[in-house]
């Protein structure tokens, strides 16, 4: 009997589901486990997996097309099996996102030689690459045998362009463009709405940080574990926020939520955006478990393997760009959460200690706050827990 399989709802906040990418195709044995497709969601792309054993008889949508939760995307039944009446009882509505060219067909494979080598590449591309100027030689293909495809012009960064250190006798001013996916939609949809319904405020205040270089190094001998400082600071920020729940608070329209528990957000950077993976309860953790859940949680986000479960929940959040050298930031609050902690670098300059100049090492932390929910004194107390936390790093092991 032939199995129905619908565009699964793989987040909360999910409508629709965008097609990524297609592992089988009509005509191909399927085994329950296996990867059949990959889809895009507004919070990530993830790998879906077939729940049956079978031939996979009907694809409902094409790569790169969207279709509504719950809507007809494959069909695996037996070979040879009648699936009519399916398809045409529950026809799934597809669109199609925009785009500015023609979708790419299967073509005969057009081979370029250029400077003796042989490269692979569609006509479809080839046309692209010309209209944008693109040396299709300092290009990787992901199609088969390694030839280059249309999504491989769309995805190619100007900052990778050979042709200016090649000066040619045809160039031209030059740009490109590529689709907004549907996390980069969501994304700034979220974002937008939170900016604009929010009404954000800003603390500021600068630790010293030459105990917590110490403490990390001292750590890292005796227990020989790798923590980072941004696993450090997790733990301060979570042993912070259950003594202070209001901080560590959701809005509604109708109420206030209170957490003591702590889920953490950690903001990771993706390569179509950023994905905030949640470590549950982390104020009951200790360091290496929260070192080992971060970690995997940023491998598994830059490799798509996080599930929804792992992307929601958070009751705060912490985003760091002090490992890109950025000293100071402000973030926009990760809703329904009343609060988000930027963390900047850690600079070594002249400080003032005992009454004297000496060299010492500062990190500058920015809390944006929700105003409905957190009122100037609750986040800056929040503030002065977490500086004690850190500056006196020890205190987060007792």
């Amino acid at each position: 009997m032939a199995e129905v399989i619908n565009m699964p709802r793989l987040s909360d906040t999910m409508e629709e589901g965008t097609l990524a990418k297609w592992f089988k195709k009509v005509g191909d044995t399927v085994k329950e486990g296996e990867i059949l497709a990959e889809i895009e969601t507004d919070k990530a792309t993830m790998e879906f997996e077939s729940f049956y054993d079978g031939v996979l008889l009907h694809i409902g949508i094409d790569e790169g097309s969207t279709a509504p939760v719950d809507s007809i995307i494959a069909i695996i039944g037996s070979k040879g099996e009648d699936i009519s009446e399916i398809i045409n009882n529950d026809i799934p509505v597809v669109k199609e996102e925009p785009t500015p060219v023609a979708k790419e067909q299967v073509k005969p494979v057009s081979i370029i030689s250029m400077s003796n080598d042989r490269i692979l590449i569609s006509p479809l591309a080839k046309k692209l690459a010309d209209e944008k100027g693109i040396d299709i030689s300092a290009i990787k293909g992901s199609g088969d045998s390694g030839r280059i495809i249309k999504r491989d012009i769309d995805s190619f960064k100007p900052s990778n362009y050979s042709q200016f250190s090649q000066p040619r006798p045809h160039l031209k001013e030059s740009s490109y463009e590529t689709q907004n996916s549907a996390m980069r939609k969501a994304i700034a949809k979220r974002l937008t709405d939170s900016k604009f319904s929010a009404p954000h405020y800003y603390l500021n205040i600068e630790l010293e940080m030459d105990n917590i270089i110490s403490f990390r190094k001292q750590f890292i001998q005796t227990q020989n574990i790798k923590i980072s400082f941004n696993d450090i600071i997790a733990k301060a920020v979570s042993l912070s926020l259950a003594k202070h729940p209001k901080v560590n608070s959701r809005w509604y329209d109708d109420k206030i939520i209170f957490n003591e528990h702590v889920h953490l957000g950690v903001a990771v950077a993706v390569d179509d955006g950023l994905v905030v993976p949640v470590v549950k309860f982390s104020n009951s953790k200790d360091l290496p478990q929260i070192n080992t859940e971060i970690k995997d949680f940023a491998e598994r986000a830059k490799n798509k393997k996080l599930s929804p479960s792992e992307i929601e929940g958070s009751t705060f959040t912490i985003s760091n760009l002090g490992m890109f050298g950025i000293e100071s930031f402000t973030s926009i609050i990760n809703q329904p959460n009343s609060a988000i902690l930027s963390i900047g670098a850690i600079v070594q300059k002249p400080i003032v200690k005992n009454n004297e100049v000496v060299v010492g090492n500062t990190m500058k932390l920015t809390l944006a706050c929700d105003h409905r929910t957190v009122d100037g004194a609750t986040g800056s107390l929040f503030l002065k827990t977490l500086k004690e936390y850190i500056e006196n790093p020890v205190s987060i092991l007792i």
